[in-house]
């Protein structure tokens, strides 16, 4: 059997699949722990990339002409 990921939880007692999944007796698996989110962490998170951001680009920014593309995205929509 090739490797697969299903979701689960804990209800307390035993490790739940959230979805039917046939396993055979002695199946080998992989658990692995999401942790809750953490908004305190995400916020720091965020506050370095806008610092990274605003560093990276300041305001006196050129405006580059869409006449420099080489290669146009088909799949990007211009606002």
């Amino acid at each position: 059997m090739r490797s697969s990921s299903f979701r689960a939880h804990y209800d307390g007692e035993q490790i739940r699949l959230d979805d039917p999944c046939e396993l055979e007796p002695g199946t080998r698996l992989t658990v692995t722990i999401v942790a809750p989110d953490d908004d305190e962490e995400r916020e720091g998170w965020h506050a370095l990339a806008l610092h990274s951001l605003a560093a990276a680009y300041g305001d006196d920014e050129p405006e580059y002409p869409a006449s420099l593309i080489k290669e146009p995205n088909p799949e990007y929509e211009e606002r």
